[in-house]
């Protein structure tokens, strides 16, 4: 084995996705958090929305809910988002867009479908990542950030064989613009029949693989992955290696995700993710007395 072989992940595990239902009614495809694998340090809940065509009048959004303690990452690749919170922010997400929204010590928050989107139906496709915030974060100010897709850094091999939307970290010589509170990378990869990757992840980083569309190989050991399935790496090389097949048929879509875990109690409860049991106690009579304030139309 030469040292170059050395350095590349193999695969620790693959999970199935399983379909539930989100916010006023929404499907969607999770791979975790679900009873048989619970987070994925710093890592608590990936969901997939869609892709789905919707009917004039069917889209359904995630109403007034709170959140303390956590950071959501919002990635809309079809379709138009309008969120609001309790804190005064207002905005709309477009397709390629990106909110790294920072809950902190509490916000009430909406995510609803634009309303003309809503009015004419169209094409939704989303994901949304929670990641878990460090005790010495939990109760920081919430905080925004709003990435138009015309800001998210694009790279592209020389021979336009793949290409990278680099949210968070960096690869192919592109960086993010978005700011983590750990050491974070989020990447979506496209890559055509016959391409192939090896991107650098820092040994320490918890790191899976989130596939959109098509199928492609994963790992040292070339093993499977397809649509809805998480690819999870192990923690024995410095280096991700990911192929489309030349026999492909289509370009091959999935996310690259991992993070430094943070290696502290998780204590959950829905909308709220503390140390403790009591920290969760009190975000929950902050919320319910209106600590956490209130979204006004």
């Amino acid at each position: 084995m030469t040292a170059q072989t050395q350095t590349l992940r193999t695969v620790a595990g693959i999970v199935n996705s399983v379909e539930t239902l989100e916010g006023a009614g929404f499907l969607v495809r999770r791979p975790f958090p679900k009873s048989s694998f619970s987070e994925f340090d710093p890592f608590l809940l990936l969901d997939e929305l869609g892709p789905v065509q919707l009917k004039p009048g069917q889209a359904k959004g995630a109403p007034d809910h709170p959140h303390r303690g956590f950071e959501t990452v919002t990635y809309i690749l079809d379709g138009r988002l309008e969120h609001k919170d309790s804190v005064g922010n207002a905005g709309l997400l477009n397709p390629g867009d990106v909110q790294w929204m920072t809950a902190g010590a509490g916000v009430v928050h909406s995510e609803m479908p634009e309303a003309e989107f809503t009015r004419t139906g169209g094409r939704l496709h989303g994901l949304q990542l929670w990641v878990n915030l460090p005790r010495r974060d939990k109760m920081m100010p919430p905080r925004y950030q709003e990435i138009s897709a015309a800001q998210i850094p694009v790279a592209q091999t020389d021979d336009g064989a793949v290409t990278v939307r680099v949210i968070a970290g960096e690869a192919l010589g592109a960086k993010a613009v978005i700011e983590t509170r750990t050491p974070i990378i989020y990447l979506h990869f496209t890559l055509q029949p016959g391409a192939a990757i090896a991107q650098p992840v820092p040994q320490n980083y918890n790191a899976f693989a989130y596939v959109l569309e098509g199928a492609g190989l994963f790992g040292s050991e070339q093993e499977r992955g397809e649509d809805g399935q998480m690819i999870i790496f192990a923690q024995d090389g410095e280096e991700v290696t990911i192929t489309n097949p030349v026999e492909a048929q289509q370009p091959f879509d999935f996310l690259l995700i991992a993070g430094v875990p943070l290696n502290e109690p998780v204590v959950r409860y829905g909308p709220f993710v503390m140390n403790t049991e009591a920290e969760i106690i009190q975000a929950i009579q902050d919320y319910q007395n209106g600590r956490m304030g209130q979204i006004h139309a």
